[in-house]
């Protein structure tokens, strides 16, 4: 676009040149989930949080310091307890204390360079001094264990630092083939065992079952006979007692014996009479 038609003198030109561009040189952005490192004359001055910032165009600079999780990986060789080759891959998730990211970067430089000097041989010496405490199986097996005592360590390494250590992770254990074919070989034998331990388990259970069952009907049975037992044994005493009571009463109350003889009889006489003396039985009967 030719300009000389709005008639606009080049020294104005060149001024608003000059302000825009110094405008854009003092405006400056933090990203979110950093912190801003102010520079002046490449000496750290202060720290500023995310968002839209001012500052002295053409003299300071400003570098960014990332205070979201990390992750660093790290594949190494050691050996197990019984001296067994293992290749390992861990992990390690951490965090940069945001209210001291200006002075690692003071001491260190940026991320990178504390990753190198710092971080990074102390999480390899934490996890090369835990490995050979574990032998091969119980590193399978046991992986929270090992991964428990390289973060202990770990944390122990770095608690002067102004980081947090999130978590870790062994992320791939590598044993001989040999030595993985037994260790699969074992755990097969191991999972049918406790399977017929399992087994053998129930089929006692089932048999105490059923003993307890047969006791319980024996039991049911003897509490069955002891019930009537006594029923009749109550029933005995009870018509004892009322023929002592009926008995009492006849010995007190002769007139008893009397009503109940004539209570009982069928209103006949006699057919045979026997007297006192020898004599024949008389039939008192009218022929």
């Amino acid at each position: 676009m030719n300009i000389d038609k709005f008639n606009i003198p080049t020294k104005t030109l060149i001024t608003v040149a000059i302000a825009a561009s110094l405008f854009f040189s003092s405006v400056y952005t933090v990203n979110e989930g950093h912190i801003g490192i102010v520079k002046r004359f490449s000496e750290a001055k202060e720290q500023v949080n995310p968002g839209l910032h001012f500052k002295v165009p053409f003299i300071d600079s400003v570098e960014e310091i990332e205070v979201r999780t990390r992750k660093n990986e790290e594949k190494m060789a050691s050996s197990t307890k019984e001296q067994m080759p293992v290749t390992v891959i861990v992990s390690v998730n951490w965090t940069v204390d945001k209210t001291a990211a200006l002075e690692l970067f003071r001491q260190y430089g940026g991320l990178k360079q504390f990753e190198n000097r710092i971080l990074d041989p102390r999480f390899r010496s934490a996890t090369k001094d835990v490995i050979p405490q574990y032998d091969a199986e119980k590193l399978i097996q046991d992986r929270a264990s090992a991964i428990q005592a390289i973060e202990a360590s770990f944390i122990e390494e770095m608690k002067d630092f102004p980081v947090t250590v999130d978590n870790i992770q062994i992320e791939n254990i590598q044993l001989p083939t040999k030595y993985l074919t037994s260790i699969e070989t074992k755990q097969t034998e191991k999972n049918l065992a406790d399977a017929e331990k399992h087994k053998l388990a129930r089929q006692n259970l089932e048999a105490q079952r059923d003993v307890n069952t047969a006791k319980a009907k024996a039991d049911g049975i003897k509490l069955v006979a002891i019930a009537e037992a006594e029923s009749i044994r109550i029933k005995g005493l009870a018509e004892a007692e009322a023929i002592t009571a009926k008995a009492k009463a006849l010995g007190n109350n002769p007139l008893i014996v009397k009503l109940t003889e004539a209570q009982n009889w069928d209103g006949k006489l006699p057919a045979t009479i026997l007297g006192s003396s020898n004599m024949p039985i008389l039939d008192m009967r009218t022929k």
